[in-house]
């Protein structure tokens, strides 16, 4: 039967649109409750926590200009479910814990591969995608 269960998320995560199909205005509100105090109310890595953190947080709103203009959704939802731990928050991302945990909701990236993750990173990409600056 677990056969049956990744036959329908495989499904699922081919019908899925991409990030910004998700809810940018949840992700705003998930931002503010979850991300500010490191990365700051603009997005800038100047959040008030920034001083303390080991490695500075990113400039959330530089993520595709660095990336050769294409945001980069893989490495985006890998940071912040943990597949790609940061070490500068005393622990793995997210130091929220399970609240980002699933693979209910396929995403997907800008070469159209799914990517399993939960509905709260979903919102998340698709307001940081709205944040992108040349």
């Amino acid at each position: 039967m677990a056969t049956g269960k990744y036959l329908t998320l495989l499904f699922a995560a081919c019908l899925a649109g991409p990030a910004v199909a998700q809810d940018a205005e949840d992700g705003q509100a998930l931002y503010l409750r979850h991300c500010v105090s490191c990365h700051g109310a603009e997005a800038l890595g100047s959040g008030p926590m920034a001083p303390v953190l080991l490695v500075q947080p990113a400039n959330l709103r530089q993520l595709a200009a660095t990336n050769d203009g294409v945001f980069p959704t893989e490495r985006v939802v890998a940071r912040i479910d943990g597949r790609d731990p940061l070490v500068s928050h005393g622990s793995s991302m997210p130091v929220y814990g399970d609240f980002f945990e699933g693979d209910d909701t396929a995403v997907k990236t800008p070469a159209g591969q799914p990517i399993l993750t939960s509905a709260p990173i979903a919102d998340l990409l698709a307001y940081l995608e709205t944040l992108q600056t040349e």
